[in-house]
């Protein structure tokens, strides 16, 4: 049973055999892939308040010093993602804000909301307003948030990490695999497209590993909503005394993933972190979100790589790069779909409020979503 499944009823297995199964294997025994493809984005940092607080983040601030980006803030940012080309607003948060973050409440209050949640429904509206998708990572939410807030988000994610307990997420403000699994099931009931992931190097050992990948791929078996599951190393920072795993170990955890994950899951592999060159061949598919206009805010001392050193990775690779929404394509309408494409046969019940609507326009903005959703644009921009 993993740490905190209790508290939240989580009625999620995974057998010794399949463990010991994933524990075998190496990067000879899957496949490259035949492509790779990326999003692109603009990272909008709503708030740093967060009420955890894991020993490797640098994201998170103090109360006192957490920042909350304004109405007009979101939108300039939003709007410079436009103008770049970007299809995704990427909504990155800490945690809900707890009671000890006043200073973050009484500015919410102040704008007339009761929450961030609340909040954070008014920025994705904008982002929409201004010719974005929202993909956002609000950190753990229940299904009745989720149904409130995939009427303005083409897809949502929350990192998984690990169903390890691990030192780093100790202390009075833990976060607990259980609540991080409840989070991914509580996406699937309410059918949003979703990203997870694992972290590697926080203290976990093999065998978490291949639990985690393996609970991943249950929860979307039992729903069908993971579209990429991120397989992401642990990078040194100013909080964080975690060495970065090694090539060998990346290699031999990312064919851990591919070989874990049902095919039509993309197998992540974030550029800026990870030695994306030397993984291809371990099964990564896609790049993730990658911004031509904003920092990484997750991870700030890591720059994004420019597009054509994207096109030099999947060159070397032997593979075409292709961009695409935040929305994987079999969640799309099929009337976005590439001719031929094969997938979900309900197509229709992944996309929900605004975000049909939003595809549909007729402006340049939807011009452009659905260019990329065909893969005849933008991508030479």
């Amino acid at each position: 049973m993993f740490p905190g499944a209790d508290e939240y009823d989580i009625d999620v297995e995974v057998s010794d055999r399949e463990v010991e199964r994933l524990l075998s294997v190496t990067p000879a025994d899957v496949s490259a892939a035949p492509e790779l493809t990326f999003a692109r984005n603009v990272f909008v940092p709503l708030t740093t308040a967060c009420r955890y607080t894991c020993t490797y983040c640098t994201y998170y601030d103090v109360p006192g010093e957490a920042s909350l980006l304004a109405p007009e803030e979101v939108r300039e940012r939003c709007r410079v993602g436009a103008d770049a080309g970007c299809t995704e607003a990427l909504f990155t948060f800490g945690d809900k804000p707890d009671d000890r973050y006043t200073a973050i409440h009484d500015q919410l209050a102040e704008w007339g909301y009761d929450s961030i949640v609340d909040y954070h429904e008014r920025a994705c509206e904008i982002a929409l307003e201004e010719g974005l998708l929202p993909h956002s990572n609000p950190g753990d939410l229940a299904e009745a948030e989720f149904r409130r807030l995939r009427d303005v988000n083409a897809s949502m994610g929350v990192m998984l990490e690990t169903t390890a307990d691990v030192d780093a997420h100790a202390g009075s403000r833990r976060k607990t695999p259980g609540q991080r699994l409840h989070t991914i099931r509580a996406a699937g009931e309410a059918r949003v497209p979703f990203t997870t992931g694992i972290l590697v190097g926080i203290g976990e050992g093999w065998r978490d590993r291949a639990e985690s990948l393996l609970a991943i791929r249950a929860l979307h078996e039992r729903y069908g909503h993971v579209q990429e599951v991120i397989v992401q190393p642990v990078t040194p920072n100013e909080r964080s005394d975690f060495e970065a795993p090694s090539t060998a170990t990346m290699r031999r955890v990312t064919a851990m993933a591919r070989a874990a994950l049902p095919a039509e899951v993309s197998v992540q592999s974030p550029p800026n972190l990870a030695p994306v060159g030397d993984l291809l061949d371990c099964g990564v598919d896609d790049l993730g979100g990658v911004s031509p206009v904003t920092d990484d805010y997750i991870n700030p001392d890591y720059a994004w790589p420019a597009l054509d050193e994207l096109r030099a990775v999947a060159d070397a690779g032997g593979v075409p790069l292709h961009e695409r929404l935040p929305t994987h394509e079999r969640y799309l309408p099929e009337e976005h779909r590439r001719a031929g494409f094969d997938g979900d046969p309900e197509p229709g019940r992944w996309l929900h409020g605004r975000i049909p609507d939003a595809l549909a326009r007729e402006d340049v903005h939807g011009a452009r979503f659905r260019g990329v959703a065909r893969r005849d644009a933008p991508l030479p921009v």
